[in-house]
């Protein structure tokens, strides 16, 4: 019988080529100086500069975009810190390797080293599993660093937050997108075959992420004898990096509240903009319809009262017609709205009515405005001295319609702008009435 050396050959393991290596993975920074892009965290006067030099590193949530350095980051903290690195996904681990990851922490830590633990995707991890991480940040035996692309505040429970500081990685600017593309070049000691409105093109098609445009850059360097490509020439060679933008995570409500504000601030440009982001993103234009029509009455309200018609026209046009047709009467009425004059006084009267109504509790309406449709209910009073408001020459009677013992609140009160201006005037001259009625 054969030996099993000789069924099972050892196989011979050649290590990867330096063109074998992804070429983001070649130019990943081997120095914190060597990272673009965070200057406020790295740079001379950043947080974790001042941490390093300290010898203090604290436990941190690395809060950014895809691509922005944020494995990168930790593994390097880790080496100036002379921390031992470790690292897990959210994504592919549970509580077992957690752990796991622990004893061989709590090991380290008896012999006097400290694990610096990476863990990627925070997020991922559940209430209970991330609950785990208490106990060993508080006792100093890992210092955590987790990497999450959604907002802390709302994807990490309190309890972990309280114990690590956040840093808010940036979206790679142009610059330092540029700096990437020269490191590419040097490195593959040769330039990249782009026109300079290609290589912008370039630069946009990556949306910030580092490592989509080396990706993209790979690609072109594979390319044999080609000319200089136009912008159009690359955009039909190398797709487009899809736009961030999750319809039920941060972007979502980030977008949106873009748009509302770029309205009330009646810049229709700004919110044209914000409109295209959001469809661009693949949102529902029905939801970007709701948003709007309680946008006409928030912040339009009787300042224009076309608005909310103007709204709610575009929407039931988007309904009848789908996309994308229907998406030029939805930019359509985003447009009149941000061009429109602006109020908030019906938004501000109706919350000073709630408050009101809390406050007043159950009080009855004034006899004289109840109807009285039975003999009894005219004995108690009901109805008794109602002034038909028709009868009066100014078709106003200035009678009290608030419970008795209520003073009058002033709730509704409208500017001076658009057709709010002659609301105004109107509720002057009814005023002045009501003063005068005896």
């Amino acid at each position: 019988m054969p030996a099993a050396d000789d069924l099972f050959p050892p196989t011979e393991v050649t290590p990867a080529t330096p063109a074998a290596i992804p070429l983001a993975e070649r130019l990943r920074p081997k120095h914190v100086a060597d990272i673009v892009g965070q200057d406020h965290l790295l740079g001379p006067q950043g947080s974790l500069t001042g941490m390093l030099k300290r010898g203090s590193l604290a436990s941190l949530i690395l809060w950014g975009p895809p691509g922005v350095g944020k494995t990168t980051i930790a593994r390097l903290l880790a080496t100036q810190a002379r921390l031992q690195f470790s690292q897990i996904s959210a994504v592919f681990s549970g509580v077992a390797d957690l752990k796991r990851v622990f004893d061989d922490a709590i090991k380290l830590k008896r012999s006097g080293k400290t694990t610096l633990l990476f863990v990627d995707e925070i997020h991922r991890f559940n209430r209970a599993q991330q609950d785990a991480f208490l106990p060993v940040v508080e006792a100093g035996t890992i210092v955590l660093i987790g990497a999450t692309t959604e907002n802390p505040s709302f994807a990490l429970n309190g309890a972990l937050l309280s114990r690590c500081q956040v840093m808010v990685l940036r979206r790679l600017d142009d610059a330092a997108m540029e700096n990437l593309l020269v490191r590419a070049e040097t490195d593959a000691a040769a330039g990249l075959p782009l026109t300079p409105e290609g290589r912008a093109t370039l630069r946009a098609m990556a949306d910030g992420d580092g490592r989509a445009l080396l990706n993209l850059a790979e690609q072109l360097f594979a390319l044999t004898d080609s000319p200089p490509l136009s912008s159009d020439q690359l955009a039909n060679l190398l797709a487009r990096r899809a736009t961030l933008y999750d319809k039920d995570r941060e972007e979502h409500y980030n977008l949106i509240s873009a748009l509302h504000k770029s309205m009330r601030g009646s810049d229709a440009d700004a919110a044209l903009y914000w409109l295209a982001r959001m469809l661009a993103g693949g949102e529902d234009a029905r939801y970007i319809a709701r948003r709007i029509t309680r946008f006409a009455s928030e912040d339009i309200g009787l300042a224009d009262p076309q608005a909310l018609l103007q709204a709610l026209a575009a929407w039931e046009a988007y309904e009848r017609l789908g996309s994308p047709e229907g998406e030029i009467c939805i930019a359509q009425a985003v447009i009149y709205l941000a061009t429109a004059p602006k109020s908030n006084a019906t938004y501000k009267a109706i919350g000073a009515a709630n408050r009101a109504a809390k406050e007043t509790g159950s009080l009855m309406p004034p006899a004289h405005i109840l109807n009285a449709p039975t003999k009894l209910m005219k004995n108690l009073g009901y109805g008794a001295g109602y002034e038909y408001d028709h009868a009066t020459e100014a078709a106003f009677s200035g009678q009290n319609y608030f419970p008795e013992g209520m003073g009058r609140p002033d709730l509704y009160r409208p500017v001076e702008r658009g057709f709010e201006r002659e609301i105004s005037k109107r509720l002057a001259y009814w005023a002045k009435l009501r003063d005068e009625t005896p």
